[in-house]
């Protein structure tokens, strides 16, 4: 039986956990991307720059606690899930890089300066 937070619970639906404690679910077929969830995240969240966040895959290793994996924008939905073990994985919607200028991005994007407050704070 998957835990709860397994990737897939449903055939060709991703669960997507994002840091407000929502959870955003996609339902992806062979032509779906990574940036085709960052896209529709970015209208729901009503980000207007999206270029310090990143869709990744939480794991526990026996080593460490937590360890990322970060997904490319052009890998398909379908060939991440075929292509990883995803029992006991989460996908997040995660800061991939910390601006430079956390101030510039608070002016230029108010909503994705939230996000990344919230991850970071």
């Amino acid at each position: 039986m998957l835990k709860k937070e397994a990737l897939l619970l449903i055939p060709n639906v991703l669960k997507v956990f994002l840091e407000n404690g929502q959870i955003k679910s996609f339902t992806f077929d062979g032509r779906t991307t990574v940036k085709d969830v960052i896209v529709t995240l970015q209208d729901r969240l009503s980000l207007r720059h999206i270029e310090h966040f990143a869709l990744v895959l939480e794991y526990s290793s026996p080593e460490q606690s937590h360890r990322y994996l970060l997904l490319q924008d052009k890998q398909p939905l379908a060939h991440v899930v075929q292509r990883t073990h995803y029992h006991g994985m989460r996908c997040l919607f995660r800061v991939s890089f910390f601006p430079k200028d956390p101030v510039e991005l608070l002016r230029r994007d108010p909503a994705a300066f939230e996000y990344l407050y919230i991850q970071v704070g």
